[in-house]
């Protein structure tokens, strides 16, 4: 509707400033005979309705040139004070542009002598002319910030969602880890020696600690100083025990500590989500790289996998809620990886290059504060 309104008011512009030009024209041409009938005067010619119609043009910008392109009179045109100085060559700029305009007329006062009268548009006329873009320059803004309220209510929208879930699946999984906690207590007194009940242990931490994590979406988490050394490490451990052999995770870490703040327990899912995602795309055999790097303005850990790859055209889309490549998944593992980096953390997440059939690098920058 904004459109179908701009574009009427251009076209009913359009024909507001034709026939606007078409009266300043015929004003002209009488202004034009009166100045004739002055030149060509003599004693007893009646000059008054001459001069009153010469006098009436107060719009119009006008300049009168004789044969030899002489300025004779100008009217309506201010002169300013950076022109002032030669103003005869700024009048014949003027004459020069309006006469390629063919906004002239010519007056003749004998057989061989006639004078040229040049004419601009009126002040009111060049407004005219503008207002519709104006117009339409405000509706293009508008239809603009239309655009960006609707996208921002869909997107705070699609936050209240993801908040809303994370919250419930944090709540939901918080009575069976209870129970379950109290259950490996029982076992442990009852079967002291067993080896396999410590593991369940790590198991019920681990619930826990994903429990913490689903409860920290949509709230601003609390971050402190963490060495993220460690936090890569400890992340890798927990991986490779739950990968088969014929993927190989390596790490590249500086031997100094790199001590970031940081919400550790996000940002571990941060970087067990890319190497989970790094072993579904080499379908589980492959190789690993884990890498970090102090930068002068940044922390950076990069990670690549020797999997399929992403076209350049996705790699700004797999950070999408819903895509995925996957036959059975969510598509939501990146879309929170960089929601939990970009908003929580200030940082940036994205793939730093990708070859199809040689693997996917994936590069987080946290800055120094």
């Amino acid at each position: 509707m904004a459109v179908v309104l701009s574009v009427a008011s251009l076209v009913v512009s359009h024909f507001l400033v034709t026939d606007l030009k078409t009266e300043e024209h015929r004003k002209m041409e009488i202004w034009a005979q009166a100045m004739q009938t002055l030149n060509k005067a003599d004693e007893t010619t009646d000059l008054s309705l001459v001069l009153e119609v010469l006098g009436s043009n107060h719009t119009i910008p006008v300049i009168v040139l004789n044969q030899n392109d002489e300025i004779q009179d100008f009217r309506n045109i201010p002169i300013h004070e950076k022109n002032a100085a030669d103003s005869t060559a700024y009048l014949q700029l003027k004459a020069g542009a309006w006469k390629h305009e063919a906004h002239t007329i010519r007056i003749h006062l004998s057989a061989s002598d006639y004078m040229l009268i040049c004419y601009g548009d009126s002040l009111m006329l060049r407004r005219l002319a503008w207002w519709p873009y104006v117009q339409l320059g405000v509706v293009v803004v508008f239809m603009l910030v239309a655009m960006f309220a609707l996208l921002s209510s869909k997107r705070a929208e699609q936050n209240k969602v993801w908040v809303g879930l994370s919250k419930e699946t944090a709540h939901q999984l918080g009575t069976p880890i209870s129970s379950l906690m109290a259950w490996v207590e029982v076992l442990r007194e009852t079967y002291p020696q067993d080896t396999l009940i410590p593991e369940m242990e790590k198991d019920v931490s681990r619930l826990q600690r994903i429990t913490e994590r689903f409860s920290k979406i949509g709230s601003q988490p609390e971050t402190r100083p963490e060495n993220l050394n460690e936090i890569v490490s400890q992340t890798v451990q927990y991986i490779s025990r739950r990968t088969s052999n014929r993927t190989t995770i390596v790490c590249r870490l500086p031997q100094q500590p790199l001590i970031v703040n940081m919400c550790a327990p996000l940002f571990e899912w941060v970087v067990e989500n890319l190497c989970k995602n790094a072993i579904d795309a080499m379908d589980g055999k492959g190789t690993i790289t884990l890498s970090a790097e102090e930068k002068p303005h940044c922390y950076a850990l990069e990670v690549t996998d020797t999997g399929k790859g992403i076209p350049k055209n996705h790699f700004n889309t797999v950070f999408m809620p819903g895509f995925t490549t996957k036959k059975r998944g969510w598509g939501l593992g990146l879309s929170l990886a960089k929601r939990i980096i970009q908003d929580y953390h200030h940082g940036r997440i994205f793939v730093k290059n990708s070859e199809p059939g040689r693997g996917t690098t994936f590069r987080i920058e946290l800055k120094k504060h």
